[in-house]
């Protein structure tokens, strides 16, 4: 199964209701996302900040998973200052920088950091499951809300035939090179692993037709909504509505 570890735990966020959740994550991503000055979204990382240690997760873990995006954003500081434009020139040495690329890297990675870490300490502190059930209870369509929740419960299984087929070549004294043989062992690897996946999807959708199965996976036991998650949503409503404020200033 695929590992979720952030949402093992006992904080609040990890007891709260996915829906409230998902709706708190949704407009603090969007909110930040659209900001176009510092300050809401200086203020939206502060706020990812205070829920990432309300949810009490294993630091490392997460600047470890932080690292592996800012790893992509530093092409951005590479490439916006010197590409960019704009009328407030820079310079460092033999360089001339766009003062306006500098800035709108500056910009790109507070809100990406932001946007991690609501994603993180909001939605990776529940389960796959629970989320796909949440996205059900806010009226998302039910087909969209069955393929997540099954892609989650099969792709490990895919991945281990994947693992089968690769151990399998492997084992006849396969190395993989930049030649032709390597390429052609590769896609039939991948053509392969498509075509035990399609037959394994045929067994379990009889399986599952035997078991009276509706096109409706039901949760283990129903989440209501109780006065914590209602006051936990009133704090995210009115924070969102701060950030915005600040973006007019």
């Amino acid at each position: 199964m695929i590992e979720d570890p952030f949402s093992k735990g006992d904080s609040f966020l990890h007891q709260a209701n996915p829906v409230v959740k998902i709706i708190s994550a949704a407009a603090l991503t969007l909110v930040v996302a659209l900001s176009k000055s510092f300050i809401p979204v200086f203020a939206g990382l502060l706020v990812s900040l205070v829920l990432l240690a309300s949810a009490r997760l294993f630091c490392g873990t997460v600047f470890r998973r932080m690292a592996a995006i800012n790893g992509f954003i530093v092409f951005l500081w590479i490439t916006l200052p010197l590409t960019y434009g704009g009328d407030v020139p820079m310079s460092v040495g033999p360089f001339a920088l766009s003062g306006d690329g500098v800035r709108l890297a500056a910009l790109i990675t507070l809100k990406s950091n932001a946007v991690f870490l609501f994603f993180v300490a909001l939605l990776a502190t529940s389960t796959v499951a629970e989320l796909g059930h949440g996205m059900e209870a806010l009226q998302v369509p039910p087909k969209l809300c069955f393929l997540i929740l099954f892609l989650y419960r099969y792709i490990f299984v895919i991945s281990a035939e994947y693992n089968r087929l690769a151990r399998a070549a492997r084992i006849r004294c396969f190395k993989p090179r930049t030649n032709l043989h390597t390429y052609k062992t590769y896609a039939h690897l991948f053509a392969m692993t498509l075509v035990k996946s399609w037959n394994r999807s045929q067994r379990v959708r009889e399986a599952m037709l035997l078991r009276g199965f509706n096109g409706r996976f039901y949760p283990m036991r129903e989440r209501t909504m109780t006065g914590h998650d209602r006051i936990f949503l009133a704090g995210m409503a009115l924070t969102v509505i701060i950030i915005v404020l600040m973006g007019f200033i």
